[in-house]
């Protein structure tokens, strides 16, 4: 129930909020580092709009991001292995992936996590089919949400604390990566700088126009993502995360599971 002040207004904080205060708490204590990179998107952002004016459908972007993303983990696995203990490492053979998916929620519209299993398994297509039913289907994650904000404060970080550190249950709860996609609620470029307690995590940014070189090497105007990789530096060092971003590169810039899907 809100209250009305002089000039302003005190409203409960959301239940579903609870959740996230108490994962990002513990999210805290990852070592991350940031790459803010830019993607030539020209291509797939083409093979999109070809798409959508050939059959009246639009394609995910986001799909496309995340399975673009399945197949550089899955040829780079170390970026999602996770420490067990001081010791040891797990490193996970399927890639889940965590995004975070807008739902009209009792509190208004909030972005619940949902995890799409063994991406690297699965096509482009599957993988859009999959969000778009979310998108207009149940609200599971959210319910899930509401109710673990009635949980206490304290148990809420000690549970985060306790999935933490057992990977095969972070992995169960939480999937192995995650994808925050910030750029599709505005527009033009732009970069998030994400709190996250994943080995890696893609934040994907806005979308800008600018002048940029042709595959003829011509001046047109070419479309560039915003693009932020964020590793745990305590599992990943510098070059493997490179040779990894430059694979992820490859394939978004490519476009090619849009070409197998909406060719």
């Amino acid at each position: 129930m809100s209250v009305k002040g002089d000039g302003h207004r005190v409203m409960p904080f959301p239940r579903s909020r609870r959740i996230i205060a108490g994962f990002l708490d513990v999210a805290r204590r990852k070592h991350l580092v940031h790459a803010l990179v830019e993607l030539d998107v020209t291509l797939p952002r083409r093979l999109l709009r070809d798409h959508r004016a050939r059959t009246g459908e639009s394609l995910s972007f986001t799909a496309f991001v995340i399975a673009a993303l399945a197949r550089a983990v899955e040829e780079h696995p170390m970026v999602q292995a996770y420490r067990l203990g001081r010791r040891r490492l797990v490193v996970f053979d399927d890639v889940d992936v965590c995004v975070l998916v807008e739902h009209e929620g009792g509190d208004g519209r909030i972005a619940a996590p949902y995890v799409v299993r063994a991406a690297n398994q699965r096509t482009y297509r599957e993988i859009h089919d999959e969000l778009r039913a979310l998108q207009s289907g149940g609200m599971a994650a959210h319910r899930r949400m509401e109710a673990g904000g009635r949980i206490p404060v304290f148990l809420v970080r000690w549970g985060w604390r306790l999935v933490a550190g057992r990977p095969r249950l972070w992995k169960r709860l939480c999937g192995t990566v995650c994808v925050t996609a910030v750029g599709m609620f505005g527009k033009g470029p732009g970069w998030g700088i994400p709190i996250g307690g994943y080995t890696l995590q893609l934040t994907i940014g806005g979308i800008g126009t600018r002048p940029g070189f042709a595959p003829d090497g011509g001046i047109e105007a070419r479309e560039y993502l915003s693009l932020t990789l964020s590793v745990d530096h305590d599992v990943v060092d510098g070059a493997p995360a490179a040779r990894f971003l430059q694979r992820l590169k490859e394939l978004i810039e490519g476009g090619h599971t849009i070409a197998a899907t909406a060719g």
